[in-house]
């Protein structure tokens, strides 16, 4: 208590009388420790007056225009939007009265003309998001000097902590412990290589303008060394443009936590940190689970992370919302400081739901020169209050392939119920296209508990409520992760998805009652849209009699042990609602048959994408069964069957004479684009070997490079494409010569 008694004694008078009608007052750390080298004034200046903000341009796209949008709003602050071509009929377009148009799909990385529509439409501020312009200082200082308010840090500050290499000479020079590495300017490949040997694999290569798990690599041996050096920098090169290509090389922490401080400071000297948030479950370096507070933290270690995080913002004289990422080491239990990042987090509503705050609100109460509504010991008292919280980023992309990301419109889409306990941050409406030409998050699903295991099973629940057709999501592989006893028990790292991946990709059988349902389903489907059973077309069952019915379904789930394998299901009408179901799989000697089962089912067309949608509840001898079944207007045979709390993909089959009389043949011997991408570079040529596993064709899509690899081995036939072109997803890249069993 002696350094806080100190530090404030240091501060002019005029910053130690605090009027008692202002709850935002006090030292620079707002009662709690602060470093003997702070001062009261930020970037020379002590002015204090408050200008209200009445008028705001949102620099971004997706759920964080729209969130940015909703707390304008409630403050009395009249919004403008910017969309691009792609993004006309976005909701973030559409959330406000007044919203520019800017043309081309990278256009909302045009600075000079942002500022510019700003300044023309005599609008006071500019709220950056995240991502795109966030961390440029040049359109912080452009802002500044065109009289535009920019809410978010001062340009200087961006400087200093986006340069990953100076953020980390500023922290050791103020005494926050940082990973050993190299981070200096020369940068051949030969320096690089040999720092990489004098720090000792395994390494972690990361680019000085990184973030986002964005041209960043790890190398465990020096023979893959130039190979990840190369990927890394071309990633980064396209990610963050010229200068993203200049590379890190950091010690690689083998068991390694990612532990992050959310900060606040304000103009008039006053810093506070509003607990931290463990973002260890990631993959690609990018997070899939934020939580606060951490699990497992001793009280100790926890507040030494929060007094970092305030020396590092003090370190640049930092105003605004920002994160402090902090590396731990689960081997030690030693942290180092990573990297700040100087603008409002995507993970920020766990921090609002344990503090009981919000934080654009305070965005915005900074940026017109207003104190922090809270003082630090009035934060940690909400913390001690407000139990846990967890944040779920609802992706599209395809867990059991790799996570590779997805695009298309959302067909149906039905969110859980939202309170002030379950809150959802979605940029999204049924109806509306994720392109691949942005991130491919959805929404967030955020949630609250009294403690962090009551947080962990609502979170389950809201997820099981959570459905998507149109396009793969990992709500299926969020909902086995709850289920994780490693995670129950917090015995997280960055590899926990690797490490217990047999268990999280574990596949599940499909239930016979999930295959007489959507028998059913289809069953109502066709009595509510035919005059007759013999009118019915192809692909919808075969008529046997007038009350019988025989269905085929092929299991298309990646998640499921029956994936590509046939089923046969036979309805039989025994009057109005009741029925008999009989499910055959491949291989049985017999089928599992459900007799006297009663069902009612309601069909509806969505207006904004013409999915089918047949909703059944179906009376089994022991069970009452709700369930959904969507048809993908884009192709009937698709369908998806949402049932207890699950999600399963079928194909309705069609008969095999009927594939034989259009000449349907699948293409053999052949790799297609697991998504829409663009081509970067073929590994391979016509004519050559390959083994299985080697590398074929270098991807990229939602600015994340992707190494498709051979499926077996054999000979090139043909590449089809070339470095450049653009791909749909499905469209063939590479050809093999077809052998003798495949002929």
């Amino acid at each position: 208590m002696r350094s806080i008694k100190r530090a404030s004694r240091r501060l002019p008078a005029s910053l130690r009388a605090v009027p008692t009608s202002l709850p935002g007052s006090g030292s620079r750390f707002l009662s709690t420790t602060a470093p003997t080298s702070s001062t009261a004034t930020i970037n020379g200046s002590t002015n204090t007056s408050v200008t209200p903000i009445s008028s705001v341009l949102i620099a971004n796209r997706g759920e964080i225009a729209l969130r940015v949008a909703r707390t304008a709003a409630s403050m009395g602050i009249r919004t403008t939007t910017l969309y691009t071509d792609i993004d006309a009929a976005s909701q973030h377009a559409k959330c406000t009265p007044y919203a520019l148009s800017l043309g081309a799909p990278s256009a909302y990385l045009d600075g000079p003309r942002i500022v510019e529509l700003a300044k023309q439409h005599g609008i006071q501020a500019l709220h950056p998001g995240y991502g795109f312009l966030s961390e440029n200082p040049a359109f912080a200082k452009a802002c500044e000097e065109a009289g535009i308010v920019f809410v978010g840090p001062p340009a200087k500050a961006m400087t200093d902590m986006g340069d990953k290499a100076r953020s980390k000479e500023i922290m050791n020079a103020s005494g926050v412990p940082c990973v050993p590495g190299y981070h200096g300017s020369e940068q051949s490949v030969e320096q690089l290589k040999a720092k990489a040997a004098d720090i000792k694999y395994p390494v972690l290569l990361k680019s000085v303008k990184g973030g986002g798990g964005k041209g960043m690599r790890i190398v465990r041996t020096a023979d893959e060394f130039e190979a990840q050096l190369k990927s890394a920098r071309a990633e980064a090169r396209a990610s963050f443009g010229e200068g993203g290509e200049v590379m890190l090389v950091e010690k690689y922490i083998v068991r390694p936590r990612h532990v992050e401080v959310q900060i606040f400071a304000d103009r008039h000297g006053n810093c506070v940190a509003l607990g931290e948030r463990d973002c260890s479950v990631q993959r690609r370096h990018q997070k899939i689970l934020e939580e606060s507070p951490a699990p497992l933290l001793d009280d100790a270690t926890r507040k030494d992370l929060w007094d970092k995080a305030r020396k590092a913002a003090l370190a640049v004289d930092y105003v605004g919302a920002g994160t402090v990422e902090f590396i731990l080491d689960k081997d030690t239990n030693e942290f180092y400081f990573m990297e700040m990042n100087t603008r409002l987090q995507v993970e920020h509503p766990v921090s609002e739901m344990v503090t009981g705050t919000d934080l654009v609100d305070w965005q915005f109460r900074v940026a017109a020169g207003e104190k922090l509504p809270l003082t630090q010991d009035e934060i940690e008292a909400r913390i001690l209050e407000r139990g846990a919280a967890i944040e779920a980023r609802i992706y599209a992309e395809n867990p059991e392939k790799g996570f590779f990301p997805d695009s298309g419109t959302l067909v149906h889409l039905s969110k859980p119920q939202t309170n002030e306990d379950v809150r959802i941050d979605a940029g999204f409406v049924e109806g509306d296209t994720v392109s691949e030409a942005y991130d491919g998050m959805i929404a967030k699903l955020i949630v609250r508990g009294k403690d962090r295991e009551t947080a962990i099973r609502k979170l389950e629940l809201a997820l099981r409520e959570y459905e998507v057709v149109g396009l793969s999501t990992n709500i299926e592989f969020l909902k086995r992760l709850c289920n994780s006893q490693a995670f129950i028990e917090g015995d997280v790292e960055t590899g926990f998805i690797d490490k217990w991946k047999t268990e999280l990709f574990e596949a599940k059988p499909t239930s016979n009652d999930v295959l007489a349902q959507a028998a059913l389903g289809l069953l109502g489907t066709q009595t509510q849209n035919a005059p007759a059973a013999h009118g019915q077309g192809l692909g919808f069952g075969e008529a046997t009699t007038q009350n019988l019915r025989k269905f085929a379904f092929r299991v298309q789930d990646d998640a499921s042990t029956e994936e590509g394998k046939i089923v046969e299901v036979e309805v039989a009408q025994l009057n109005n609602k009741l029925f008999n179901v009989s499910v055959r799989r491949e291989g049985d000697d017999k089928p599992q048959v459900f007799e006297n089962i009663v069902t009612e089912s309601t069909l509806t067309t969505a207006p904004t994408s013409s999915a089918k949608k047949t909703k059944l509840t179906t009376y089994f001898p022991l069970a009452r069964v709700d369930t959904t079944l969507v048809q993908d207007p884009a192709d009937n045979e698709k369908l998806t069957v949402f049932q207890l709390g699950h999600k399963t993909q079928l194909r309705l089959v069609s008969p095999g004479w009927f594939d034989k009389a259009l000449g349907l043949k699948e293409v053999a011997a052949s790799v297609v684009a697991p998504m829409p991408c663009k081509i970067l570079r073929n590994e391979v040529e016509e004519g050559q070997s390959v083994e299985k596993g080697a590398p074929l064709v270098v991807i990229e899509s939602m600015k994340m490079e992707t190494v498709i690899r051979s499926p077996q081995s054999g000979v090139i036939k043909k590449l089809a494409h070339k470095e450049g072109d653009i791909c749909k997803a499905g469209t063939v890249l590479v050809m093999f010569e077809e052998t003798q069993e495949s002929a």
